[in-house]
């Protein structure tokens, strides 16, 4: 018996597991060897990775792209469009499927919409990513940065609050 909800219209692969009470709706695929945790929501129209790790109790808005070597720890919040890089100069010429750039968005951390998240770094606990932003680098625990490049601009606590 499945103990998860996934969309009649979704995709997933061989290999792929999925947490008790995690919903993947409309129109999204869930690439072979992908593991997501329990309680997590997979938005519509979403693309999941050959072996990417979601952990449990995230979400994951409409139209996000999470490509192999991203691995999000548990609480994570992504906007609707966001994307993840995997290759840090891209060639469509150059088979560079052994060299993806691993990518870690650890606990509690916001990513606002539309953002993309450039491969190689890390997003610290529960940073806070500025819808629209591009982020280059790593970025420190409760950050919060927007912009394109993201730049440090003040503080968050725990609930996303920003800090005076």
């Amino acid at each position: 018996m499945k103990d998860f909800f996934v969309h009649s219209t979704s995709i997933i692969d061989e290999g792929v597991k999925i947490g008790k009470g995690t919903k993947i709706w409309h129109w999204s695929h869930v690439s072979k060897n992908s593991k997501i945790g329990k309680n997590s929501t997979i938005g519509q129209g979403c693309f999941i990775g050959n072996n990417v790790k979601i952990g449990n109790n995230c979400k994951i808005q409409n139209h996000v792209s999470i490509f192999d070597g991203v691995i999000l720890e548990d609480g994570v919040f992504i906007g609707p469009s966001t994307t993840f890089t995997n290759v840090k100069n891209p060639r469509s010429h150059i088979n560079q499927k052994k060299k993806y750039i691993k990518t870690v968005v650890k606990k509690g951390v916001s990513i606002g919409a539309n953002s993309t998240i450039v491969c190689g770094i890390k997003l610290d606990e529960f940073c806070f990513i500025g819808a629209g932003s591009v982020v280059t680098k790593n970025v420190k625990k409760y950050n919060l940065v927007y912009g394109n490049p993201a730049r440090v601009k003040g503080l968050v606590d725990k609930k996303g609050k920003k800090k005076l």
